[in-house]
């Protein structure tokens, strides 16, 4: 596959509930250490918009390195560096919904160079 990005990246849309309540909420019970890996980098609860702005920023600034057809569109695989709060720049997989000509969307993300070949 050539280096490509997800269609309309520069539009991607992160919802707030999705950063707040999942990604950043450590009490959250499908977390699976999400918020204790985003808070190493300097992402915080209480500045959750960084972490949203960072997210909607990935697809733009990295490459799909996977996708698949879905019900009115497809799911895009992104990967690696997201901008963080520390400069460090953590590779992160993330996975969009590209769906009836709309923004691209976050459904999640999550640390490291996921290799998993399927969405």
């Amino acid at each position: 596959m050539s280096a490509t990005r997800v269609p309309g990246a520069a539009n991607a849309t992160v919802a707030p509930e999705k950063v707040r309540d999942y990604l950043l909420a450590a009490e959250h019970p499908d977390n699976a250490g999400k918020a204790a890996f985003f808070s190493l980098f300097g992402f915080t609860s209480e500045q959750w918009t960084e972490l949203r702005l960072a997210l909607a920023a990935h697809p733009a600034n990295n490459v799909v390195v996977g996708r698949v057809p879905a019900d009115d569109g497809m799911r895009c695989r992104v990967r690696c560096n997201l901008q963080t709060p520390d400069g460090r720049n953590p590779c992160v997989t993330t996975i969009w919904a590209v769906e009836g000509g709309q923004p691209p969307r976050l459904i999640t993300a999550f640390p490291g160079p996921d290799s998993r070949p399927v969405l």
